[in-house]
Protein backbone atom coordinates (compact mmCIF):
# COMPACT_ATOMS: atom_id res chain seq x y z
CA UNK A 1 0.00 0.00 0.00
CA UNK A 2 2.72 2.17 1.08
CA UNK A 3 4.60 1.23 -1.80
CA UNK A 4 1.94 2.38 -4.41
CA UNK A 5 0.75 5.66 -2.36
CA UNK A 6 5.01 6.68 -3.00
CA UNK A 7 4.33 5.98 -6.56
CA UNK A 8 1.81 8.19 -7.15
CA UNK A 9 3.41 10.82 -5.48
CA UNK A 10 7.27 9.93 -6.36
CA UNK A 11 5.87 10.43 -10.26
CA UNK A 12 8.71 9.11 -12.41
CA UNK A 13 10.63 7.47 -9.66
CA UNK A 14 8.89 3.93 -9.14
CA UNK A 15 8.36 2.29 -5.91
CA UNK A 16 5.89 -0.91 -6.08
CA UNK A 17 6.12 -2.69 -2.46
CA UNK A 18 9.63 -1.55 -1.99
CA UNK A 19 11.01 -2.23 -5.16
CA UNK A 20 13.33 0.69 -7.13
CA UNK A 21 14.29 0.06 -10.47
CA UNK A 22 18.15 -1.22 -10.15
CA UNK A 23 19.41 0.98 -12.70
CA UNK A 24 18.50 4.27 -11.16
CA UNK A 25 20.62 3.02 -8.03
CA UNK A 26 23.06 1.95 -10.65
CA UNK A 27 23.37 5.43 -11.99
CA UNK A 28 24.17 6.72 -8.36
CA UNK A 29 26.98 4.11 -7.70
CA UNK A 30 28.96 4.58 -11.11
CA UNK A 31 29.07 7.92 -10.83
CA UNK A 32 26.12 9.25 -13.15
CA UNK A 33 24.68 11.93 -14.10
CA UNK A 34 24.05 13.93 -10.95
CA UNK A 35 20.94 15.80 -11.91
CA UNK A 36 19.84 12.54 -11.85
CA UNK A 37 20.71 11.70 -8.74
CA UNK A 38 19.12 15.00 -7.60
CA UNK A 39 15.92 14.24 -8.96
CA UNK A 40 15.90 10.74 -7.60
CA UNK A 41 16.84 11.98 -3.73
CA UNK A 42 14.87 14.98 -3.99
CA UNK A 43 11.87 12.70 -5.22
CA UNK A 44 12.55 10.53 -2.45
CA UNK A 45 12.80 13.26 0.14
CA UNK A 46 9.57 14.67 -0.79
CA UNK A 47 7.64 11.49 -1.15
CA UNK A 48 8.62 10.84 2.77
CA UNK A 49 7.97 14.53 3.49
CA UNK A 50 4.13 14.16 1.90
CA UNK A 51 3.85 10.67 3.67
CA UNK A 52 4.63 12.00 6.92
CA UNK A 53 2.46 15.16 6.56
CA UNK A 54 -0.54 12.73 6.14
CA UNK A 55 0.18 10.35 9.60
CA UNK A 56 0.96 13.60 11.45
CA UNK A 57 -2.68 14.67 11.19
CA UNK A 58 -4.20 11.74 12.49
CA UNK A 59 -5.60 11.34 15.60
CA UNK A 60 -4.80 9.10 18.42
CA UNK A 61 -6.17 7.99 21.84
CA UNK A 62 -3.97 10.88 23.45
CA UNK A 63 -3.98 13.38 21.10
CA UNK A 64 -6.68 15.25 18.76
CA UNK A 65 -6.31 15.60 14.79
CA UNK A 66 -6.36 19.30 13.52
CA UNK A 67 -9.87 18.82 12.67
CA UNK A 68 -10.97 17.42 15.93
CA UNK A 69 -9.08 20.27 17.51
CA UNK A 70 -11.10 23.07 15.24
CA UNK A 71 -14.39 21.21 15.93
CA UNK A 72 -13.93 21.20 19.76
CA UNK A 73 -13.09 25.00 19.11
CA UNK A 74 -16.38 25.30 17.03
CA UNK A 75 -18.39 23.88 19.76
CA UNK A 76 -16.78 25.73 23.06
CA UNK A 77 -18.01 29.24 20.75
CA UNK A 78 -21.45 28.01 19.86
CA UNK A 79 -21.92 27.26 23.67
CA UNK A 80 -20.44 30.28 24.87
CA UNK A 81 -23.02 32.07 22.84
CA UNK A 82 -25.55 30.98 23.32
CA UNK A 83 -24.90 30.55 27.17
CA UNK A 84 -24.26 34.64 26.79
CA UNK A 85 -27.75 34.99 24.76
CA UNK A 86 -29.63 33.41 27.80
CA UNK A 87 -31.01 35.73 30.22
CA UNK A 88 -30.51 33.90 33.07
CA UNK A 89 -26.90 32.43 32.47
CA UNK A 90 -25.26 36.00 31.19
CA UNK A 91 -24.19 37.10 34.10
CA UNK A 92 -22.05 34.58 35.52
CA UNK A 93 -18.76 33.27 34.34
CA UNK A 94 -19.55 29.86 33.48
CA UNK A 95 -16.11 27.97 31.67
CA UNK A 96 -16.77 26.41 28.86
CA UNK A 97 -14.17 23.32 27.35
CA UNK A 98 -14.13 20.64 24.78
CA UNK A 99 -12.23 17.71 24.20
CA UNK A 100 -13.48 15.42 21.30
CA UNK A 101 -16.60 16.93 21.83
CA UNK A 102 -17.11 16.10 25.22
CA UNK A 103 -17.78 19.78 26.86
CA UNK A 104 -17.12 20.46 30.49
CA UNK A 105 -18.65 23.64 32.12
CA UNK A 106 -17.26 24.70 35.14
CA UNK A 107 -17.96 27.70 37.47
CA UNK A 108 -20.41 29.11 40.22
CA UNK A 109 -24.19 29.80 39.95
CA UNK A 110 -27.10 31.34 41.64
CA UNK A 111 -29.50 27.73 41.54
CA UNK A 112 -30.20 24.13 40.48
CA UNK A 113 -32.29 25.59 37.74
CA UNK A 114 -29.29 27.42 36.29
CA UNK A 115 -27.08 24.50 36.30
CA UNK A 116 -29.88 21.90 34.71
CA UNK A 117 -30.62 25.49 31.79
CA UNK A 118 -26.80 25.10 31.13
CA UNK A 119 -26.52 21.76 30.71
CA UNK A 120 -29.41 21.52 28.56
CA UNK A 121 -28.05 24.34 26.59
CA UNK A 122 -24.49 23.01 26.05
CA UNK A 123 -26.44 19.45 24.43
CA UNK A 124 -28.29 21.57 22.62
CA UNK A 125 -25.49 22.53 20.19
CA UNK A 126 -24.63 20.03 17.17
CA UNK A 127 -21.22 17.99 17.62
CA UNK A 128 -21.41 17.35 21.23
CA UNK A 129 -21.20 13.67 22.63
CA UNK A 130 -21.96 14.72 25.82
CA UNK A 131 -21.85 17.48 28.95
CA UNK A 132 -19.90 16.92 32.22
CA UNK A 133 -21.78 19.69 34.21
CA UNK A 134 -19.28 21.03 36.77
CA UNK A 135 -21.02 24.16 37.91
CA UNK A 136 -21.50 24.52 41.47
CA UNK A 137 -24.05 26.57 43.39
CA UNK A 138 -22.68 29.70 45.51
Amino acid sequence: MLGKILTLIGGSLILEMGKIPINNFMNLKKGGNEMAKFKIMARVFLSLLLVAAFLSCASTPKSSSTGEVIDDSVITTKVKALLAEDVGLKTFQISVETYKGVVQLSGFVDSQKDIDNAGRIARSVQGVVSVKNNLILK
